[in-house]
């Protein structure tokens, strides 16, 4: 039987004022568009700001529903509406924030299995690498650089 090790590198700043301005600009989108999530059973709100190679913003709130599992994560609504709407630009950089009881403020802030997964096919798809910055509830922010750091074992090629 053969051991292997898997490493996730990524970057960690105290906090997201430590980013530079189109990076911080990012997180200011997220958070902004974090108010406009619909979260009443969750009342765990996540914002997404993603920027593509044009230098365009997408958003995306997570969208609950009653019927769980029907509402979709911040990152998959604004991952499927750059694929939809920008199919030819390359996604440079994901942001990601949260707001919420649901999540210690001193834990570190991690997307979904699914939004992994669909954060991997991304790459896949476009066939280069983008960053993802996570700003976790007390500031702390992560830095990866490809979301083969969250998902090292995608489902898949």
């Amino acid at each position: 039987m053969a051991s292997r090790e898997i490493t996730i590198k990524y970057e960690v700043l105290e906090h997201y004022r430590e980013l530079d301005i189109r990076d911080r600009e990012l997180v200011r989108q997220a958070f902004e568009v974090c108010e406009n999530a619909y979260a009443p059973y969750s009342e765990f709100k996540v914002g997404a700001a993603l920027l593509l190679s044009d230098g365009t913003i997408v958003r995306g709130s997570n969208q609950e529903n009653i019927a769980y599992p029907s509402g979709l994560c911040a990152e998959r609504t604004a991952l499927f509406y750059a694929g939809a709407n920008y199919p030819d630009l390359a996604v440079e950089t994901l942001c990601i924030v949260a707001k919420g009881n649901l999540i210690d403020k001193d834990k570190l802030l991690s997307p979904c299995g699914a939004c992994r997964q669909v954060m991997a096919e991304t790459e896949a798809r476009q066939r280069k690498p983008y960053r993802i910055i996570l700003v976790c509830q007390n500031d702390q922010t992560l830095i990866f650089d490809s979301a083969s750091e969250l998902l090292p074992l995608t489902f898949g090629k």
